[in-house]
C-alpha cells in the first residue's frame, strides 16, 4: 500500500512574515526613505530659487557701501541705486548704439567718472563707467558730446549701479559698439585710472542734448528651479520601485513555491 503524501505550500502573507522576508522588506523600506530624503532635498532647493528676496533697490545709498573697485558686483549691489560723487573726465565719451529707451531704439552716451570720497581726485580715485542719456540718433548723441559742459569741480551723481554686460562683436568697419561692457570702455578711455568699478552707472540725471535713461526697478518674477523638480519626482519614483522590488521577488519566490509543489504531488 502506497501513501502519498501532499506537500503544503504557505501563502504569499505567510512568506511575508518569515524573518528573511521581513529583513527584505526592512531594507527596502530604508532605502525608499533615503530616496525620499533625496526628492525632499531637491524640492526644497527648486522652491529656495523660487523664493523672492525683497531688497530695498530704489533707496538711495552710497556706492561706496555696495561695491569695491577692482571687484565684481554682488546680488545685494545690482540693480541698486546708488549715490557718489567725483569728475567726468573729458574726452572720455562713448557712444553705444543698438539701446532701448522705453521701447525705442537709439544711443547711449557714456563717460568715465573718477569718484572720490575726499571731495578732491587725483591718479589714486577708482573710476567709474556711467551712461550719462540717450539719444534717438547718433548725430545727436555726437552732437550733445560736442557741446557738453565738463565742470572741472567736483559733482554727485546718483543712478542705478549695474554689473557689466559681455563684451559682444561690435562692427568695428562702422565704428559701433553696443555693448556697455566696463572692459571694453575702459580700453577707450583716455587715460588708464588706477582702479576701475566692476560695473557701470545709468545716471538718473541727463547731459544737455540727451534724455534720461529709462532705468526700471529690478525685476523680481521668478520661477521654480523645474530640473530639481523633476530630480524630486525621479526619487519619488525611486522610492516606490524600491518596494515594489521587494514585493515583486516575494512573488516570484511564492510562484517557485508553487510549481514545485506541483511537481512533488
Amino acid at each position: 500500500m502506497t501513501t502519498s503524501t501532499t506537500q503544503q505550500v504557505p501563502t504569499m502573507w505567510e512568506m511575508a512574515r518569515t524573518p528573511r522576508w521581513i529583513g527584505g522588506l526592512v531594507f527596502a523600506l530604508a532605502v525608499a526613505a533615503l530616496f525620499a530624503l533625496l526628492g525632499q532635498w531637491q524640492f526644497s532647493r527648486a522652491v529656495a530659487s523660487g523664493v523672492v528676496v525683497e531688497r530695498a533697490t530704489e533707496t538711495t545709498v552710497p556706492l561706496e557701501s555696495v561695491a569695491t573697485p577692482q571687484s565684481g558686483v554682488t546680488e545685494d549691489a545690482a540693480g541698486q541705486m546708488v549715490s557718489t560723487q567725483g569728475v567726468l573726465v573729458p574726452d572720455s565719451f562713448v557712444v553705444l548704439s543698438g539701446r532701448s529707451n522705453q521701447g525705442t531704439s537709439g544711443y547711449w552716451v557714456t563717460a568715465e567718472f573718477l569718484t572720490t570720497e575726499t571731495g578732491a581726485t587725483d591718479a589714486t580715485s577708482p573710476a567709474l563707467a556711467v551712461a550719462v542719456g540717450w539719444a534717438p540718433t547718433e548725430e545727436a548723441a555726437s552732437s550733445a558730446i560736442s557741446t557738453a559742459l565738463v565742470s572741472d569741480g567736483v559733482q554727485p551723481i546718483t543712478g542705478r549701479y549695474l554689473a557689466t554686460e559681455p563684451p559682444s562683436e561690435d562692427d568695428f568697419e562702422a565704428g559701433e559698439q553696443n555693448s556697455a561692457s566696463v572692459a571694453a570702455l575702459l580700453n577707450q578711455w583716455p587715460t588708464a585710472p588706477a582702479s576701475v568699478y566692476g560695473g557701470y552707472l545709468v545716471s538718473d540725471q541727463a547731459v544737455a542734448g540727451l534724455d534720461i535713461i529709462d532705468s526700471p526697478t529690478p525685476s523680481t518674477e521668478v520661477t521654480l528651479n523645474w530640473l530639481n523638480v523633476f530630480y524630486a519626482l525621479e526619487w519619488a519614483v525611486f522610492a516606490g520601485v524600491a518596494v515594489f522590488l521587494w514585493f515583486r521577488l516575494l512573488r516570484d519566490a511564492h510562484e517557485r513555491e508553487v510549481e514545485e509543489a506541483a511537481e512533488v504531488n
